[in-house]
């Protein structure tokens, strides 16, 4: 799974991710942030799961939408680029296992966002038959 490590304030590990545009699916906003934070295209995004999340120190109240998908064919070359780089320090891939150490603290060098924090502490089984697919 794709995680970026993002720049200050938060120094997080996050997914591609953003807001819905108006009258935008879930769906197409998934195609559209992976293509404009990572340059890939993405094929079958599908609703994994969702967390809701108050941000109490930074006035706001988020509902996250997670979203799996593949690299479409011809769909970027596979290779994640950093289009974000006021935003983004780079791309890295991370099994579930690899973000349970995290999240467990194994890696003290490594935080994971609050909203994907939520989904490693107890991932659906959705979330985990989609890291399974990924070996």
């Amino acid at each position: 799974v794709l995680n970026g490590f993002f720049v200050a304030p938060l120094k997080t590990r996050q997914l591609p991710g953003g807001h819905l545009e108006m009258y935008e699916t879930w769906e197409e906003c998934a195609a559209r942030e992976v293509v404009e934070e990572t340059g890939l295209r993405i094929r079958s995004p599908t609703r994994v799961h969702v967390t809701d999340d108050p941000m109490p120190s930074e006035g706001k109240h988020y509902v996250t939408i997670f979203m799996a998908a593949e690299v479409a064919e011809g769909g970027g070359n596979d290779v994640p680029k950093n289009l974000e780089p006021e935003k983004c320090e780079g791309w890295a891939s991370y099994s579930l296992l690899d973000m349970q150490a995290i999240l467990e603290g194994d890696r003290k060098d490594v935080c994971l966002f609050g909203p994907l924090r939520k989904l490693i502490a107890n991932p659906p089984k959705a979330v985990v038959d989609f890291f399974d697919g990924q070996k």
